[in-house]
């Protein structure tokens, strides 16, 4: 069976380890998924590297695997450790950095119907109270 350019063949468990090797003193990453409503990209830091500022028109998710990250948003750092999962929103100026090595799971998100991102599919009624950030 054939697999889409990018992406991991289907029905496989995968180790992480094995999907993206490190550069030393730099940043290696992988596309495991691409479809039209967003990538699936895995990414492996060697310790002091960092991704510059940008600003994404979509919404995108950290996963962090291995290793701390420091992912600053909007002007406000955020410490993410192995498990916790940080939401980058869409137009918000975003940049990452780490300070030991590490890797994380970029979930970036597009909706194909144009309208924001926001966690919540119609109809699904109010989302659950949570403090504010």
């Amino acid at each position: 069976m054939s697999t889409k350019a990018g992406s991991i063949p289907p029905g496989e468990a995968l180790l992480i380890h094995s999907l993206v090797t490190p550069a030393e003193q730099g940043i290696a990453s992988r596309v495991l998924a691409r479809t039209a409503g967003g990538n699936l990209t895995l990414f492996a830091f060697d310790a002091g590297q960092e991704l510059s500022e940008l600003t994404a028109p979509f919404d995108a998710m950290v996963l962090v695997l291995e290793g701390t990250l420091i992912l600053t948003i909007g002007g406000a750092a955020v410490r993410a450790a192995p498990g916790t999962i940080v939401r980058m929103p869409a137009h918000v100026p975003h940049a990452v950095e780490a300070p030991e090595a590490a890797r994380m799971l970029l979930i970036m998100l597009r909706d194909t119907a144009g309208n924001p991102v926001t966690g919540q599919s119609a109809g699904a009624g109010p989302a659950p109270h949570s403090p504010p950030p």
